[in-house]
C-alpha cells in the first residue's frame, strides 16, 4: 500500500472480507439486493487488490487499465439504477472513483516506471487531480459519518424496530439483509477504505 506495509496488509484485509461477506449476503435476499450485494463485493475485492503493499505485489502496467475497464462497466451498469437515486447512486460514484483511481496510479499517467503502487508513493501523489481528489474526500468523509451514525445502538434499534425483523431498504448506509448492522459496518470499512486509498492521491 502506498502509505506503508502494515497500513496496506491492514486495509486488505479489510476490505477482502468486507468482499467476501457480500458474497454471502448475494445468496438470498431478492434480486435486488443480491445484485447490490455483487456490487458491493466487487468494490471490496476490487480496492483489497489496489491495496495490496508494492513492496509484496507491484501489479504489471496492464493491471491498471484492467482495473479502469472493470469498474468502467460497472459504473454503465450502476448509471440507470442511480437516477432513482439511494445506495444505487452510491455504488455508481464508487465505481467512478475506481475508474479514476486506476488511471490516476497507472505508471503512463503518473510517470513512475515501478508501477502504479510506486508512483502513488512519491510526494505529492502526481496522477491525481487535486479538486476532484477533494471532492471525492469529502463525499466519503460524509458516507463514513452517516454509517457511522447508523450503527449507534439507538439508531440499529429504531431502524430494526419500525421495519420488521430488521429489514429495511438499502439507502445512504442501511442494510438490505437480516443483520442491518453488519451491512452497514461493511459499506462504512470500504467507505473508510476509500477514503485512505484517494487521501494518497
Amino acid at each position: 500500500m502506498h502509505g506503508g506495509a502494515l497500513t496496506g496488509w491492514l486495509l486488505m484485509a479489510l476490505c477482502a472480507v468486507s468482499g467476501a461477506y457480500c458474497l454471502l449476503r448475494a445468496r438470498s435476499g431478492t434480486q435486488q439486493e443480491r445484485r447490490t450485494a455483487r456490487s458491493e463485493a466487487l468494490m471490496g475485492f476490487g480496492m483489497a487488490a489496489m491495496a495490496v503493499p508494492a513492496a509484496v505485489l507491484s501489479p504489471p502496467d496492464w493491471a491498471w487499465a484492467v482495473y479502469a475497464v472493470l469498474f468502467g462497466v460497472a459504473a454503465l451498469r450502476a448509471l440507470l439504477p442511480a437516477l432513482r437515486g439511494g445506495h444505487h447512486l452510491h455504488h455508481l460514484v464508487g465505481s467512478l472513483a475506481m475508474v479514476y483511481m486506476a488511471v490516476a496510479m497507472a505508471p503512463a499517467i503518473t510517470g513512475s516506471g515501478g508501477g502504479g503502487h510506486a508512483g502513488h508513493g512519491a510526494a505529492g501523489g502526481a496522477g491525481g487531480i487535486p479538486l476532484l481528489t477533494g471532492a471525492l474526500l469529502v463525499y466519503y468523509a460524509f458516507y463514513v459519518l452517516g454509517s457511522a451514525g447508523r450503527l449507534l445502538p439507538g439508531t440499529v434499534l429504531a431502524t430494526a424496530g419500525g421495519t420488521g425483523g430488521g429489514r429495511h431498504p438499502g439507502g445512504f448506509g442501511g442494510g438490505t439483509d437480516g443483520r442491518p448492522e453488519l451491512t452497514t459496518a461493511c459499506r462504512l470499512t470500504m467507505g473508510i477504505g476509500m477514503f485512505a486509498m484517494l487521501l494518497t492521491l
